[in-house]
């Protein structure tokens, strides 16, 4: 374990915290429960006493654990579960979604910008308007987003696709209506922008999301990146026969 943990610039102590707490929320330390003793933590880690009993400290800041004088160090909180926020694998799942969490928006950048698009995209449409924009939940902003959008579909309702999220807006479009739509989901690493308004470290784990929607005849009405703080996904899939 300890050249597992050697290999990160990251504090030993913090990465040991970080283990403590995964085992906090999925049951394996529950709340009430004695964990194992410093010595025992100090064999399964190879570090010293020092390097646990810091990792104890994080924990017990955040109300986690609790050492007890002549007891041990027990378990006190549960570790709040944030992944509320569903990748929906369907487009009308996926308006849902919007629709019921009504986010926050703050626009961070609007222009006339092209995007790149790929060749299994589509056609590019004769101009795209883009906007960026942060989303947030009850205060907390959960997922950065670039969109471009047809520009002639965006003056169809210039207000509404300023102050809303966009596919809600999109899936109800009777003119063009999106006859293809499809979504990548990658696992990666958050850049420096994206901690910046995620409020989040630079090496945080994200999901990054590529949304591509089309007209019938293949022009791409809406291309939309989008980057998730990790800790806020959860994704459930139908798996087929």
């Amino acid at each position: 374990m300890d050249s597992v943990l050697a290999r990160s610039p990251v504090p030993r102590y913090v990465q040991i915290a970080d283990l403590f707490r995964q085992r906090i929320a999925r049951g394996g330390w529950c709340a009430g429960t004695r964990v194992p003793s410093n010595e025992e933590l100090m064999r399964e880690f190879d570090v010293s006493r020092i390097t646990i009993r810091q990792a104890v400290d994080v924990l017990a800041r955040d109300g986690l654990l609790e050492a007890r004088q002549g007891s041990g160090t027990f378990v006190t909180g549960e570790v709040r579960d944030d992944r509320w926020l569903r990748v929906e694998t369907s487009l009308t799942d996926l308006a849902e979604v919007y629709r019921d969490t009504k986010p926050e928006l703050l626009n961070l950048a609007e222009a006339t910008a092209a995007p790149s698009l790929r060749a299994e995209d589509g056609k590019p449409a004769p101009g795209y308007f883009f906007m960026k924009r942060v989303h947030s939940h009850q205060g907390r902003p959960y997922c950065l987003i670039s969109i471009y959008l047809d520009e002639r579909v965006f003056r169809k309702h210039p207000d509404r696709f300023r102050t809303e999220t966009v596919i809600p807006i999109l899936s109800k479009l009777r003119n063009p209506v999106i006859a293809k739509a499809r979504q990548t989901l990658t696992i990666g690493t958050a850049g420096l922008e994206a901690a910046r308004h995620l409020g989040i470290a630079s090496n945080a784990p994200v999901a990054e999301v590529r949304r591509v929607f089309n007209a019938a005849d293949g022009t791409v009405i809406y291309l939309g990146e989008v980057t998730y703080r990790g800790d806020f996904i959860h994704l459930e899939m139908d798996l087929k026969p």
